[in-house]
């Protein structure tokens, strides 16, 4: 399995606030791995990182094979990686089309292609393609977020809390959705605090602890610890 991802002894700081802390993890082609962890355990930050938002003081991140750690974040996005922001962070005053649009700039083959794509994937998307995505429901919100990420066929797909602020029954759904993506062929790096729902999708998962990398396994090593249970599983 080729390595898409990975990140060797990452050091982040706000000011003097350390806040990733020698931080190491690969993800393969073709699995989804997660990184669980309470608030503020440094998950978002690692990603921001990856993304080249922010920089790390030592270490190396490589994708692809190419050391990234000193690229601009739009220049990242266009060697095939994409990222779907805590929030959702879509255009609000926007419609769904228009959305996604913004998305296609770096899409093989173009915007029309690319388009359909993500519109055989998400129907709902395509039905609302004139609304405003202000006026849509939390769950097809992510949904545009994600489709917007979909629009520039990425290589590897960094997911930030997906599930934040949404119905049970809402969650389950865009699960779903991430599990689809993985079978069509998406690799994913999935932050997420549903720690349940991240390790039943999970090839592999780690877990952070303010700023640290404490364990590491399987989804399902991880989801039968009794360490994770106790802290994450409610056991």
């Amino acid at each position: 399995m080729a390595t898409v991802l990975k990140v060797q002894d990452i050091n982040v700081y706000y000011g003097a606030i350390h806040a990733i802390k020698g931080v190491s993890f690969e993800v393969g082609e073709g699995e989804i791995v997660t990184l669980i962890g309470a608030n503020g355990a440094g998950k978002t930050t690692t990603l921001q990182t990856i993304s080249g938002l922010l920089r790390s003081r030592t270490g190396s991140i490589e994708f692809l094979g190419q050391n990234i750690s000193h690229t601009p974040a739009h220049k990242i996005v266009e060697l095939g990686l994409a990222q779907v922001p805590e929030g959702r962070r879509i255009f609000l005053q926007m419609t769904v089309q228009e959305n996604l649009d913004m998305g296609a700039f770096t899409a093989p083959g173009g915007a029309a292609a690319a388009m359909e794509r993500v519109y055989a994937q998400f129907p709902r998307l395509k039905e609302r393609r004139r609304q405003i995505a202000g006026t849509l429901s939390g769950g097809e919100q992510q949904m545009l977020a994600m489709g917007r990420a979909l629009m520039s066929a990425p290589k590897l797909m960094m997911l930030d809390e997906p599930s934040m602020g949404l119905a049970p029954i809402l969650v389950e759904q865009i699960f779903e959705i991430i599990q689809t993506l993985h079978r069509n062929g998406t690799t994913i790096l999935l932050v997420e605090q549903n720690a349940q729902m991240a390790l039943s999708v999970a090839s592999r998962a780690y877990v952070m602890e303010t700023g640290i990398i404490t364990l590491s396994g399987t989804g399902k090593e991880l989801a039968e610890s009794e360490e994770v249970k106790k802290a994450y599983l409610g056991g």
